[in-house]
């Protein structure tokens, strides 16, 4: 079997999409699972957390922004 390897993501690895077109998309994360009915892109954010994973820093930063910083955020986030 031949392992596929996408950018510096190896095997074992998932590598996320780009961000172009998120304002376009209703449900997030590879499988859909955050969308409308569940928060969407903050619950998409808040479900990268895991032990050891490298997004762990970014979520905690989101998580130490104000309302209005977040909402600012999430207003770009979409406008992509």
């Amino acid at each position: 079997m031949r392992c596929l390897r996408q950018g510096a993501a190896g095997p074992d690895e998932f590598r996320t999409a780009p961000l172009w077109g998120l304002g376009q998309r209703i449900f997030f994360l590879h499988d859909g699972r955050s969308g409308p009915a569940n928060g969407g892109l903050v619950h998409a954010i808040q479900q990268q957390s895991s032990n050891g994973s490298e997004a762990n820093g970014v979520i905690s930063n989101f998580n130490q922004l104000s309302s209005q910083q977040k909402q600012d955020l999430l207003n770009f986030l979409r406008a992509l």
